[in-house]
């Protein structure tokens, strides 16, 4: 689990570019420091060897050999203050000894000079031993058995190395806050451009679908927000077409109920003469009359919801608000269909709501057609006013609506079983429904009991 501080964009760049920088502010200061220092004890160690060379060369030539003690405390005093000469079982030193059994024995195996680095009450010190060489006249140089060992001080080499140490951590320490303060001017360069294009994204996300982001440069974010620019105009370029194409169809389907409105009607009156002369048909004439009355019926309310649905597209369905008593208008609206036989009706009397009575009507008697059709009795209505609201529940205790229907129950023309094409209704009760509880401010929900399925309409009263 990332830590909350590092879930930011702006933070893990400032992270990541102080990390970067302060490691390689170290980096650099400490190999610049390694290296002056090495150059710096190499210098000293230089010096010092070549310095003791020239004394002992100095005195060699004026030593007698074999030496006496009095030769080894000459050549001793020429070497330092800190010093031995060995010569076999003669000696003489002075100071410090701080010479390795290891040196020695390397300066005998070796004859040549060599040195070592010794640590002596905490400071550093330089051992460096040499034979003595007795140079031939032809040239050669043979070991005379005198060995040469003196001792020097560091501490002030050592010193400066410190010193160096010092100014290479304080060189990074200050390079820190400038750190910052680039990471700063960096993520904000980088987030500035990803923040426009979050904005655009949320723009777009609410339907402002002209919202674009001009790409600035030639890097990364720029090709990245000339990606988004394209595809937010590839989706609006395909949302402009839908509706126009949802604007045609509500057009053509407007256009056509209004066209077949006055030719159903003088079916509709040919109709009734058809069903008044039905009774005198023979029975084979009369079932093909009473069939051609049923679909001309069916075929008048579906052009009547067609053109209901077409005001609600258009805008221009309007409520007619008056004081309506709901327990009267719901026991009228069962008692006009003859459903008062099939439906329980539990109506709290006395609530009066400001509402259109037609719609109210269109709305009720939807939602028990819709009980009685496709559900099982008994079928219950219930009017209650709880707060300021009236509630007018519908209950049926039939099979109840699946999951895969109760999204879509007030989608136009949605069938739950695809096969069953043919069903009495015109698939736009329950949608004209909701559209009408929704010109009055209310909501209209459906769901499961458990033991059927049940419709709530609820209004506000303060249509009054």
């Amino acid at each position: 689990m990332k830590r909350w501080w590092l879930r930011g964009l702006r933070p893990r760049l400032l992270v990541a570019f102080v990390l970067v920088t302060v490691v390689g502010a170290a980096a650099a200061a400490w190999s610049s420091a390694g290296t002056a220092s090495a150059a710096l004890v190499s210098s000293a160690q230089e010096r010092l060897t070549s310095g003791l060379t020239s004394q002992i060369g100095a005195i060699t030539p004026q030593l007698a050999f074999p030496p006496d003690q009095a030769t080894l405390d000459r050549l001793r005093g020429a070497a330092g203050a800190n010093a031995v000469v060995t010569y076999q079982g003669l000696r003489s030193s002075a100071g410090l000894e701080p010479a390795t059994e290891a040196l020695r024995t390397a300066v005998r195996a070796q004859h040549r000079m060599l040195t070592e680095r010794v640590d002596v009450g905490g400071a550093p010190w330089l051992v460096i031993g040499t034979p003595v060489l007795i140079t031939a006249p032809d040239g050669t140089r043979t070991p005379s058995g005198i060995e040469v060992y003196s001792a020097e001080d560091l501490t002030a080499v050592n010193q400066q190395v410190q010193g160096l140490t010092t100014n290479a951590v304080a060189t990074a320490a200050i390079a820190l806050p400038l750190a910052v303060l680039l990471a700063l001017l960096a993520a904000r360069s980088v987030l500035r451009p990803v923040r426009e294009l979050r904005d655009t994204a949320r723009r777009l996300a609410d339907g402002e679908l002209a919202a674009r982001t001009p790409p600035k440069g030639a890097d990364e974010l720029a090709q990245l927000t000339v990606s988004i620019n394209e595809m937010a105009e590839s989706v609006q370029t395909s949302m402009i077409a839908m509706e126009r194409m949802q604007a045609d169809a509500k057009r053509f389907a407007a256009d056509v109920s209004h066209e077949l409105r006055t030719p159903l009607s003088t079916l509709t009156a040919v109709m009734e003469v058809l069903e008044t002369a039905a009774g005198e048909m023979e029975p084979d004439a009369q079932e093909s009359a009473q069939l051609a009355i049923t679909e001309t019926h069916r075929l008048v309310r579906l052009v009547e919801d067609l053109m209901e649905v077409s005001r609600f597209d258009a805008g221009t369905a309007r409520a007619r608000i008056e004081e309506v008593d709901v327990a009267a208008a719901v026991r009228d609206c069962l008692r006009a269909r003859g459903w008062t036989g099939e439906v329980e009706l539990s109506a709290q009397e006395g609530i009066v709501l400001g509402t259109d009575r037609r719609r109210l009507d269109v709305v009720v008697a939807n939602l028990v057609g819709n009980a009685l059709r496709h559900g099982a009795p008994p079928v219950a209505v219930r009017v209650s006013a709880p707060g300021e609201k009236v509630r007018i529940e519908v209950t049926d205790h039939g099979p109840g609506l699946s999951e895969e229907v109760l999204p879509h129950v007030f989608d136009r023309f949605y069938k739950a079983d695809a096969a069953r094409v043919r069903t009495p209704g015109s698939g736009l009760g329950l949608a004209i429904a909701l559209e009408n509880v929704r010109l009055h401010g209310g909501t209209l929900i459906a769901e499961n009991t458990g033991s059927g399925a049940r419709f709530v309409l609820e209004l506000p009263r303060e249509n009054r």
